[in-house]
C-alpha cells in the first residue's frame, strides 16, 4: 500500500466517514520534511513525512506538543488528524489551516496570547519525554532550577555534539564554562512556563479568520524569555507583539539584553544542523565572558 492510500485511511477512520482524494500537492519551505496538500471530497488536509528509521518518534512527539499547547486553550494551534507509519515512512496529518492577512489587532492578539500561554506552569524544568528541535534530539530531563536545566539539557548538550562533530573545538568549551559562571547572576528567578521552544517567524501563521496560529512546537517547560529570544533572532515579529506580551506578563527588568543570551540555544542548534556560519554570533556573545 501507498502512503497517500494509508493517509487516506487514516483520514476516512477518524471523521468516520469514506474519503476520497482528489490531489497531492507538494508544499516549499520545509527543511527537513516533506509536505503536502492533501484535497479531498472531505475537504483539505495538511501532511508531513519523513523517513521514520530518521527520526524515530518525530511526528508522535510533535502530536504530544500540539495537544499540550491546545489544552490550555490560550492560542490556536492546528488540529490532529492522525500519524502513521508504512514502508519506513512516518507521517502526521493535520487539518489544512487557510492563511488570512494580518489585521491591525493580529500582533496585540497574538502578544497577549503568547503571555497567557506562559502563565501555564509546571513544578519543574523540562518535559515528561525528549522530543526534537528541527532535526535534532531535545533532551527534557527535569531540573528543578532553570540555570541546571540551561546549562545540561539545551547548552552542554550542543555544545558537545559540535565539539564530538569538529564544528566546534576546545576554546569555545572554555568560553561556554566561562559564561555558566555567570548563568546565576543573569536571569531572574520565575516558575518554569510552557514555551512553544521554536518560535521563530516561520513557525507561526495567520489563519482565515485572523487569529494567530503556532505550528512545529518543541514544547517544554522553560523560562519564558527563551520563546521572545527566538523571535528577535530572525525577526518578524512586530514591536506591537512585544509591547502587549509586556501589558499583560511584565517582563523583569533588563529583559532585552537577556536574550541574547537565550538565543545561545538556537544559535547551537543552528550550528549543528547548518555547520559553522553562526559561530560567529555565538563567539561575539561569549566574548561578553
Amino acid at each position: 500500500m501507498s502512503w497517500e492510500k494509508e493517509v487516506i485511511l487514516k483520514i476516512a477512520d477518524v471523521i468516520g466517514r469514506d474519503v476520497t482524494l482528489d490531489s497531492v500537492s507538494a508544499i516549499g519551505g520545509g527543511s527537513i520534511n516533506d509536505t503536502y496538500k492533501i484535497a479531498t471530497n472531505e475537504g483539505n488536509f495538511f501532511l508531513k513525512k519523513n523517513l521514520a528509521s530518521l527520526y524515530p518518534e518525530m511526528f508522535e512527539k510533535e502530536e504530544l506538543g500540539i495537544k499540550l499547547l491546545e489544552q490550555t486553550n490560550e492560542i490556536t494551534v492546528p488540529e490532529i488528524i492522525s500519524t502513521g507509519e508504512i514502508n519506513n515512512t512516518s507521517f502526521l496529518i493535520l487539518d489544512y489551516i487557510e492563511s488570512g492577512v494580518i489585521e491591525s489587532n493580529f500582533w496585540p492578539e497574538f502578544g497577549s496570547k503568547l503571555a497567557n500561554l506562559h502563565k501555564h506552569s509546571s513544578g519543574f524544568f523540562g518535559l515528561d519525554y525528549n522530543n526534537y528541535i528541527g532535526s535534532l534530539i531535545q533532551s527534557n530531563t527535569k531540573h528543578l532550577k532553570w540555570n541546571e536545566f540551561f546549562i545540561n539539557e539545551r547548552l552542554n548538550y550542543q555544545v558537545k555534539l559540535a565539539r564530538d562533530s569538529g564544528k566546534v573545538g576546545n576554546d569555545y568549551v572554555k568560553n561556554f564554562d566561562r559564561f555558566y559562571r555567570k548563568l546565576e547572576n543573569i536571569f531572574p528567578i520565575e516558575p518554569p512556563a510552557l514555551v512553544h521552544g521554536d518560535l521563530w517567524s516561520g513557525n507561526f501563521m495567520v489563519n482565515n479568520i485572523g487569529q494567530p496560529v503556532i505550528i512545529d512546537p518543541a514544547v517544554y517547560y522553560g523560562h519564558r524569555e527563551m520563546d521572545l529570544g527566538m523571535s528577535k533572532l530572525f525577526g518578524g515579529f512586530d514591536r506591537q507583539f512585544y509591547d502587549s506580551y509586556n501589558d499583560h506578563y511584565p517582563l523583569e527588568v533588563g529583559w532585552r539584553e537577556r536574550l541574547q543570551y537565550c538565543n545561545l540555544y538556537p544559535l547551537m542548534v543552528h550550528v549543528n544542523l547548518f555547520g559553522g556560519s553562526y559561530l560567529n554570533s555565538v563567539k561575539e556573545i561569549l566574548s561578553r565572558f
